[in-house]
């Protein structure tokens, strides 16, 4: 689990989770040599320089999102070594310790894991989910409730076709190449993905909704689960099951526009707004075959791959 180093030190790596609100950041990456533009990393990063890490901590981030985009949960591993005579963090030390020192109100570590030194977060992950929230009945921004704005996109529309966006949704599951969803600029070298879900379902009433506002907007939500995405897959996907809601589309259309594998045709250039979509989870391998979640904290869990 640890790494000997000179001196006495140990060098341990660690697994966190956390969760931020994606509006005041540039993405959840670092920025690095600018002066008014910040990511979630450094905001953690500068929380990790107090920990007195004999070598400076570095986060290598699970999933990168773009600005604006928030996360439930995100993941990231991290190598401290503490210097000689000092014992390693236990998982709970090194959460609250991260959080006492994080200067900004908008990011939360969730919980801490110890992982063998050659675990890499990106690549580990087995799954990844996420949701992108709709609210329909909003005809100007104003409408929305202050404490919904930047957390779900708000469409003029009164109500959604469902039914047609849910079967659109069944054409996108399974092992395709998602070529006609993929933003130019992605890194990926492989444009095929294996969607396992793909859902359109209301939700509940928000609580920040009054209750003489709630009787004309509804709220719903898409969830999408892959190991991986390609760049900007999920806000592409969204839009075009949008325009299918809105009757702009047909599902056998969505089809043609998979199968096309063409990212400039008409109709999916579209990107969904970055502010309805949240990172919901993501999940690793246990020593065994139990997903590693971040709801269940104990030492048993302490030493996962």
């Amino acid at each position: 689990m640890g790494v000997g180093l000179a001196a006495g030190s140990v060098r341990v790596r660690y697994l966190v989770y956390f969760q931020y609100l994606g509006t005041d950041f540039n993405g959840v990456a670092a920025v690095r040599g600018a002066q008014h533009a910040a990511g979630v990393q450094n905001y953690l990063e500068e929380a990790a320089e107090r920990l007195n890490s004999v070598v400076p901590v570095k986060f290598t981030i699970s999933s990168r999102t773009d600005a604006g985009v928030h996360a439930l949960s995100n993941a990231a591993h991290l190598d401290i070594e503490r210097r000689s005579g000092q014992p390693p963090f236990t998982p709970e030390e090194l959460t609250e310790a991260l959080n006492t020192h994080l200067r900004h109100p908008a990011i939360r570590v969730l919980q801490a894991f110890r992982v063998p030194s050659d675990f890499h977060a990106r690549y580990a992950a087995t799954s990844r989910t996420y949701l992108y929230r709709l609210a329909t009945g909003c005809p100007r921004p104003d409408q929305l409730s202050v404490f919904e704005r930047n957390r779900c996109w708000a469409l003029q529309a009164d109500c959604l076709d469902v039914a047609a966006m849910q079967e659109a949704a069944q054409h996108l599951l399974g092992t395709h190449d998602f070529s006609a969803f993929q933003s130019a600029g992605s890194p990926a070298a492989s444009s095929v993905r294996t969607l396992r879900q793909a859902s359109v379902s209301p939700d509940p009433a928000s609580p920040f909704v009054l209750p003489q506002e709630s009787r004309k907007l509804q709220f719903w939500s898409l969830e999408f689960e892959s190991q991986s995405f390609l760049y900007r897959q999920v806000r592409r996907m969204t839009a075009v099951l949008v325009a299918v809601g809105l009757g702009a589309l047909t599902p056998a259309q969505v089809k043609a526009i998979l199968e096309s594998r063409d990212p400039l045709g008409r109709h999916q250039t579209r990107v969904a707004p970055a502010h309805g979509l949240f990172l919901k989870s993501v999940l690793y391998p246990d020593l065994g075959s139990a997903p590693m979640q971040p709801h269940a904290p104990s030492e048993s869990t302490a030493q996962k791959s």
